[in-house]
């Protein structure tokens, strides 16, 4: 069993991981709810008190506030909860990673970017993040990048897992809805890059066994609509709905918490080095429960 530390292992992502590589892994993982050792990521010293005791090589860090409308509402506020987890917590993460030598693996996001690119976004596009929970994200990374340890971004989009989470997934929630037939109109102009939770874990695993480093776009490598997506899991899961049409261009005129248009991200670099192939996402949705 390898040493390994972590943040967010409780999360939609993390628990999957932690699930999936449970005989791998010797997780020591870095969480306020922890009964025996409760460790605030926004305190310093609590942060490298658990990294001295570690002898893990590797940090994975998943913790993050990642409610987008409630970061919205949290905007410019250094002192709200989104700035002091995702960007103070990736700090102090880092502060411990140089002082005890370990080498960082940080999970960001596509929403560092400002979703105008028609084209698949690139680990070489500029992030231009267009709402608070975006620029916490990047403001992280840029931390990460000036690391003076190892370190490794990799950035993810809309996670879905194949078994059903309390933190109801993108693929669950339109399932869900379908199935109570409540689900509103999905977007048809409207493109994001699914990650399989499932994909996702092995790919962290690769970082880890191969002490790679480096930004990389960590998605399936796809472009879905809103709207194709739900159809394609109606489909896949032969629920039988009809599935309505919406507009993002309309939305946008009600919204007044800015919304990218576009999110996917090409993997093609990953992909690239990867000892495994990441399954296309019709065939991550047909192993969803």
């Amino acid at each position: 069993m390898k040493a390994l530390l972590t943040t967010g292992l409780n999360g939609l992502v993390g628990s999957r991981f932690a699930l999936d590589f449970k005989n791998i892994y010797e997780f020591n993982n870095l969480d306020l709810r922890d009964q025996n050792k409760p460790t605030d990521i926004t305190k310093y010293d609590q942060v490298l008190t658990r990294f001295n005791e570690s002898t893990a090589k590797h940090v994975v860090h998943l913790a993050a506030y990642t409610d987008v409308t409630g970061a919205w509402q949290q905007t410019d506020d250094a002192n709200g909860i989104a700035y002091q987890v995702n960007v103070i917590g990736t700090e102090n993460i880092i502060k411990a990673a140089e002082a005890t030598n370990k080498h960082v693996i940080y999970v960001s996001t596509a929403y560092v970017f400002d979703g105008e690119k028609k084209e698949l976004y690139t680990e070489e596009d500029v992030p231009n993040p267009i709402e608070w929970y975006g620029k916490t994200k990047f403001l992280a990374e840029e931390v990460v990048k000036k690391a003076q340890c190892p370190w490794t971004i990799l950035r993810i989009d809309q996670p879905f897992r194949s078994d059903a989470f309390e933190k109801v997934d993108t693929v669950h929630r339109i399932i869900n809805g379908i199935k109570a037939g409540s689900l509103y109109p999905q977007f048809t102009n409207h493109y994001f890059g699914p990650t399989f939770v499932n994909d996702f874990g092995k790919v962290i695993d690769f970082i880890v066994r191969t002490n790679t480093t480096g930004l990389f776009h960590a998605t399936n490598g796809e472009s879905w609509s809103d709207y194709d997506f739900a159809v394609a899991i109606n489909e896949i899961k032969s629920l039988g709905a009809e599935i309505g049409k919406g507009d993002l261009e309309a939305y946008l005129k009600s919204s007044a918490r800015p919304y990218q248009r576009n999110t996917a991200m090409s993997n093609e670099k990953l992909a690239k080095i990867l000892d495994f192939k990441l399954k296309t996402i019709r065939e991550a949705l047909s192993e969803v429960e």
